[in-house]
């Protein structure tokens, strides 16, 4: 055969089926799309006609008959203007006017109307052209295939869409569920919305940022009501200003920031943001537009500049969108700032509030650091306390451990007052150490050098053997030492970088972790020498490990190692370590011991 151009065919049942079922994820955009082509008729007849009457769209439900009706006075359609846009697919009338200059309009693509066959048994259009406003149009058509055109009574200048819907989506006629759907998609339109079966109508007060001439006080407290609207999960604690000083006022970045009222912890994402075009909703799970630190911010953002997918469920992640998200990032620092400066009784409920998340938030963005480091607390075994206390308190170093609660080695910063940071609370440990390496000063983590704490411990030049004996196990190091407070006779550490191996190593890992993140653990844990997985520091500065060293006679050296083993025992069992004396074994020698000590006396 030979080669030669041939004409794709389409399937048109097929294209009909995949375009209205499976292009948008809920049926219920039949009531955005509408309203949507309504609203663009209504800005074309404006656009036209300096003389037309005020814009309006009715909305009307007839639950008992299963009909839902959208009627506009905007620039209607002429018979050849249905047969080339309402039944052509993919061809759009508004995109053709936008070509034309015509500013205001929300369609694209020519699409929407197809929502209108999935949930209906019959559709009809009835319209009159502005442009020969004496003749009216109807237009019927059940699956979308096929239509039929024919001459209709006369009627005003518009359209109005009729829907015979099918017994699944019957619902969308019931009055409590269209009003709902209404006011969720298109509260922000700036044509009126009549909903003839319950007397509303929608879009009679613009949002606070198409209000011009509003007082300061006056634009706050209306963003405020804005935010508890669109705010469900939380109550709004304060409002910040969206700026965007581009002088094209369609494509600038309008809305509402607002901080919620209520404590975030960690990295859980309570962002809530409903995205705006021109007045319709385009998503209300939006929190990408939001910087990913910001968990505990909702927004209400509107531009024109933002491009709908084909759906209008989503926007097309191009320059546009990544200017608006530049824009809300610097609005929302820029707000905090004022916060602190202008409302310091705010700013402080805000760092209550939020403090953990903005711990982790801080190390993502430098400015936000800049406005935040002095005034975030980290937790210690002292309370929650500032960076720049714990470093006058410690001597310039910050000390932190990764151990679910300070060991026992806390003794020895409670006997010289040095806080210790607990490190495995959310960004205590890496806002440490970025405050560190910004603002100077030391970062020392328990158990990772030789010297344990950080503290001044000496490593003894002289040791005895007998240490070894009478306190080590084969999981525990013993290390002679010289400390304060001279009273603690011993500090056991746990080897933080051996625990991990240990249980990266073990077979318990397999099952908790996947093979992929487990292989490259082992990787990294494999280039650690294996060795103690605990040592114990003695205090050779002890007046009670000099006395059972110094001690001769045997019976009292025993005694004396019961004893001390008892306390060793209880340090134990308070930092949860292995293989050194269990708290019933040492209570145990405690009590014997002590027992032999009174029976010698009498």
């Amino acid at each position: 055969m030979d080669a030669s151009i041939r004409r794709t065919q389409v399937d048109l049942s097929g294209l009909m089926r995949v375009l209205g079922q499976h292009l948008y994820s809920t049926p219920n955009v039949v009531v955005r799309e509408l309203i949507q082509n309504a609203h663009d008729s209504c800005v074309r007849r404006g656009a036209g006609d300096p003389n037309a009457p005020a814009p309006l769209i009715r909305v009307t439900a007839d639950a008992q008959a299963g009909q839902l009706h959208i009627e506009d006075n905007g620039a209607g359609l002429t018979a050849d203007e249905l047969e080339n846009y309402l039944a052509v697919i993919g061809r759009g009338q508004t995109g053709e006017s936008r070509e034309e200059g015509v500013e205001g309009l929300i369609g694209m693509f020519g699409l929407g109307f197809l929502s209108a066959y999935v949930v209906a048994e019959t559709t009809e259009v009835w319209t009159a052209s502005a442009r020969a406003p004496g003749v009216a149009w109807r237009f019927i058509s059940r699956s979308g295939q096929s239509f039929t055109l024919e001459p209709g009574p006369t009627r005003p200048v518009g359209t109005r869409v009729s829907l015979t819907l099918k017994p699944a989506h019957r619902d969308l006629a019931r009055p409590p569920i269209l009003s709902a759907l209404v006011r969720r998609y298109c509260r922000m339109l700036p044509i009126a919305i009549e909903l003839t079966h319950d007397g509303e109508r929608l879009g009679a007060s613009p949002p606070p940022w198409r209000a011009p001439g509003l007082s300061p006080l006056r634009r706050r407290k209306l963003a405020l009501e804005l935010a508890q609207q669109f705010e469900s999960g939380f109550a709004p604690l304060c409002t910040l200003d969206l700026e965007d000083d581009d002088e094209d006022e369609d494509a600038r970045v309008s809305g509402v920031l607002w901080i919620q009222d209520g404590s975030s912890y960690g990295n859980a994402d309570n962002r809530r943001v409903s995205l705006f075009v021109r007045g319709m909703l385009v998503t209300d799970d939006a929190r990408w537009v939001l910087p990913d630190w910001a968990t505990f911010a909702g927004a209400v953002i509107e531009s024109g500049a933002l491009s709908p997918t084909a759906s209008r469920e989503d926007i097309q992640r191009d320059a546009s969108f990544r200017r608006a998200r530049q824009v809300v990032t610097t609005s929302l620092i820029s707000g905090l700032a004022r916060l602190a400066s202008e409302e310091p009784r705010t700013w402080r409920r805000v760092l209550r509030r939020h403090n953990e998340a903005l711990l982790g938030a801080a190390l993502c963005d430098a400015q936000l650091f800049d406005l935040v480091a002095d005034q975030l607390t980290v937790p210690t075994s002292m309370g929650d306390l500032h960076v720049k206390t714990i470093l006058r308190r410690s001597g310039g170093t910050i000390h932190v451990t990764r151990a679910q609660r300070v060991g026992v080695e806390g003794l020895m910063f409670r006997a010289r007052a040095i806080p210790v940071v607990q490190g495995t609370r959310y960004g205590a440990l890496a806002f440490s150490r970025e405050y560190t390496a910004r603002r100077g000063g030391g970062l020392h983590i328990i158990g990772e050098r030789e010297d344990p704490a950080g503290l001044g411990v000496r490593l003894a030049q002289e040791t005895d053997p007998r240490l070894e004996e009478w306190f080590g196990t084969p999981s525990t190091k013993v290390v002679a030492a010289r400390f304060e407070p001279p009273t603690l006779p011993f500090v056991p550490i746990v080897d933080r970088a051996q625990e991990l191996k240990q249980r990266i190593e073990s077979d318990r890992a397999d099952a908790a972790i996947g093979a992929a993140a487990l292989a490259l653990a082992r990787s990294f844990t494999a280039k650690i020498d294996k060795g103690a997985r605990q040592r114990l520091y003695v205090n050779l500065d002890c007046p009670a490990i000099q006395g059972v060293l110094a001690a001769t006679r045997p019976a009292t050296i025993e005694l004396g190692v019961q004893l001390l083993r008892a306390v060793l025992g209880m340090l134990a069992a308070h930092d949860d370590l292995e293989e050194l004396p269990s708290l019933d074994s040492a209570l145990a020698d405690f009590n014997a011991a002590l027992s032999t000590v009174t029976t010698t006396s009498s």
